[in-house]
């Protein structure tokens, strides 16, 4: 298992972030008229998968079942939880963030005729890709809002100097 250490950065994302940053996919998506239905990668993709869908009228929606990860930590093999059946063809594939290309490796074998679109796109990641919005570097977790809660945080002014 990979340490913590891996990430040196967080990136929060809101929810309303998470909505623009989904439908400017779904805009990007949108010259491409021939999917006949979206397969989202669970469980970060169901969000995603859900906004495109609406934004660019999709009704028929799958999924395919990966765990790979528990928190920040990569589990040591991915667990294939639920498969797809077919090739994908004229088939939209969505996941939130592609990080080492590790899981979309593995989705991809699966379906190799779908076009595969995340809402981010790491480095390592990245060639596995189709269609993203936006770049974040390798050493960043991303907060997703699913995983994360509004809270009071002292102000910078407030904290004390001497803690990291």
């Amino acid at each position: 298992m990979e340490s913590n250490s891996t990430y040196r950065k967080t990136y929060p994302i809101s929810w309303d972030q998470l909505h623009r940053d989904s439908k400017a996919l779904a805009w990007r998506l949108l010259h491409h008229d021939y999917f006949k239905g979206i397969i989202a990668i669970t469980r970060g993709g169901l969000v995603p998968a859900a906004i495109i869908a609406r934004e660019i009228d999709i009704h028929l929606v799958d999924t395919i079942c990966v765990s790979s990860y528990d928190w920040k930590d990569k589990k040591g093999e991915a667990d294939v939880l639920k498969k797809f059946d077919g090739d994908g063809e004229g088939w939209l594939l969505i996941d939130d963030l592609v990080d080492t290309g590790r899981t979309a490796a593995i989705v991809k074998q699966m379906v190799p005729k779908a076009h595969f679109a995340t809402v981010y796109a790491k480095p390592a990641g990245r060639p596995q890709v189709d269609t993203y919005i936006t770049e974040v570097s390798q050493d960043t977790w991303i907060l997703f809002p699913w995983d994360s809660e509004s809270r009071f945080v002292t102000p910078l002014a407030g904290r004390d100097r001497t803690a990291g």
